[in-house]
């Protein structure tokens, strides 16, 4: 029987954990996450997020806790922090839904609510998706880097490179779309789900994603790491085109370029590419 059959979960006390985690400068306490939302596992960590007063101390923790053998997660957030969740996109796609979800343990000034009844009532209006138009041009820029490194590693048959390459063509790339098309992701668990949902499961997006992620075998074969590079690269030309000209004048030249790069030498035969 493996080592971690042995250990038996509790289910969370959430009062006692209300009781250890408040102080002088938390205002509220809420539980967020798997727990909040009612489909929490075995393993499931506990997330509470604890809203200070402005004049908290600045050693005010957030950590990490081992509680009745159950991870605890402790955020803090600050007041002035609760506005970028409704005006920055990046923000908003990773906030909203678990806001919307979270479950209040301690709020005695009635702080929380009016957050959650704004949530509730967000909308993806035009300015966000000006916004998001903006960091998806910067961020495909910025994942230039991580196309070259790939194509080198290629070149080279360096793992290194290719390994640098492989995560920013995929998270990276999956991050871009995320915000770009305004998905309110429900946790870190299901970004991958939701996205491939909305893009499509049996699109060539979605196929590339998988391939990227190593997600898709071969005849039940995983994916070799050249494989997942090139995929990504793909990838990277996809998300280009499907971004088109809102990633703005400046960042599209630059794009553009790197995806003239990308098809002139994906297309050019490897000594190491798979037959």
């Amino acid at each position: 029987m493996p080592a971690a059959a042995c250990f038996r979960m509790k289910t969370p006390d959430l009062n006692k954990l209300v009781g250890r985690f408040t102080e002088p400068a938390v205002q509220a306490i809420v539980l967020m996450g798997s727990f909040a939302r009612g489909d929490a596992g075995h393993f499931s960590d506990v997330d509470l997020v604890r809203f200070l007063a402005p004049d908290a101390p600045e050693d005010t923790e957030a950590r990490s806790f081992i509680i009745d053998d159950r991870l605890v997660v402790v955020s803090n957030v600050l007041r002035s922090q609760v506005e970028g969740w409704f005006t920055n996109p990046v923000s908003a796609t990773e906030c909203i839904a678990g806001i919307r979800t979270a479950k209040p343990l301690w709020d005695p000034e009635d702080l929380f609510s009016p957050i959650q009844r704004r949530a509730h009532a967000f909308v993806w209006d035009t300015d966000m998706q000006s916004k998001a138009n903006a960091f998806a041009g910067e961020q495909m820029v910025g994942w230039v880097e991580e196309v070259y490194k790939g194509l080198e590693g290629l070149r080279r048959n360096d793992i290194g490179r290719m390994l640098n390459a492989r995560f920013g063509l995929s998270f990276g790339i999956v991050k871009v779309v995320r915000v770009y098309l305004g998905i309110l992701i429900d946790g870190d668990n299901t970004f991958y789900t939701q996205i491939l949902e909305r893009l499509g499961n049996d699109s060539e997006w979605a196929r590339l994603c998988r391939a990227a992620f190593a997600i898709e075998p071969i005849e039940g074969v995983p994916l070799p790491l050249t494989e997942q590079v090139l995929a990504g690269l793909r990838l990277y030309v996809l998300t280009a085109d499907l971004i088109g000209n809102d990633a703005g004048v400046g960042h599209r030249s630059i794009i553009d370029r790197t995806v003239a790069v990308i098809t002139d030498e994906i297309e050019k035969p490897r000594p190491h590419e798979r037959t």
